[in-house]
């Protein structure tokens, strides 16, 4: 019986494991396939097995939608402050630190000038990793400067939206922010000028009740959640029973609120086409 067992002087001998770097894969929130992460990186971070679209970081997405080194940032100096001094379990103060250093980000969405096929416009990209990208009164003055800027010297102007809605440590200032940006995107349609939305999963609240759906083209990347509540919370409100999917890109692009779903690697294309169009004032 010995042979069953592994004594000193055993001679067995097994293969040594595969050590596995941390941070190598990642699951697929959807499928649950895990995924190798350069592999992800090349592929746009988007699931190969289920086309699921992961977030992308702000500067990938920059360099997605721009000519190489093109995008030239504006307002990065603008920050938010504890105005109200807001505290839940913590103060606001506390998590803008919190969030700053964990994002990398200063704000939840980066606005500047940029090109595309050597067209140039105007692009903010929101970042939900920053708070959620919630709308506070910083997010709605980088846009809102953003969108005068691109009608003061008649260009396009793009937005990427990502939000969880309005940022409640501000109160009503961030409320304030859904009249501001909209009563900008007004002047800017008065010029005749075109401005475009791309909506990344999720989008929701003060966001998609004002800029995120005043486009004029919408697009969306495929599954992306868009609304002003969650599912479950339009559920218990009203009382009634929703339709599979209705928060879905899909589903408002069959019910006209999205005129197209288009893939992440297809968006580049898509936007510079939209680009020579609205150049040409069609």
């Amino acid at each position: 019986m010995a042979i069953f067992s592994r004594g000193k002087y055993s001679t067995l001998k097994t293969k040594p494991k595969m050590v596995i770097p941390d941070g190598s894969w990642v699951k697929c929130k959807k499928c649950s396939q895990t995924l190798y992460i350069e592999r992800l990186e090349d592929n746009l971070q988007v699931c190969w097995c289920c086309g699921y679209h992961m977030p992308l970081p702000v500067k990938e997405r920059i360099k997605l939608l721009t000519d190489k080194d093109s995008f030239c940032v504006e307002d990065d100096n603008l920050t938010s402050v504890d105005r109200l001094k807001f505290v839940d379990s913590k103060s606001y103060a506390v998590r803008l630190d919190e969030n700053r250093a964990k994002s990398g980000m200063n704000e939840a969405v980066s606005c500047g000038h940029a090109s595309l096929n050597g067209i140039p416009f105007f692009l903010g990209v929101m970042d939900f990793s920053f708070m959620g990208a919630s709308m506070g009164s910083v997010v709605g003055e980088r846009i809102t400067r953003m969108i005068e800027r691109a009608t003061e010297r008649e260009e396009t102007a793009v937005l990427v939206t990502a939000s969880g809605g309005a940022r409640m440590q501000e109160g009503i200032l961030s409320l304030m922010q859904m009249a501001k940006t909209s009563g900008a995107l007004a002047r800017h349609r008065e010029k005749r000028l075109g401005y475009i939305v791309v909506i990344t999963n999720p989008t929701y609240g003060g966001v998609s009740a004002s800029f995120a759906t005043l486009g004029d083209v919408i697009l969306s990347e495929p599954g992306a959640m868009v609304g002003f509540a969650g599912p479950r919370v339009v559920q218990e409100t009203t009382k009634s029973v929703l339709p599979d999917g209705f928060q879905t890109a899909e589903f408002l692009l069959a019910h006209g609120l999205i005129d197209r779903v288009v893939e992440r690697k297809n968006l580049r294309k898509e936007l510079a086409f939209l680009l020579d169009i609205f150049k040409k004032k069609i």
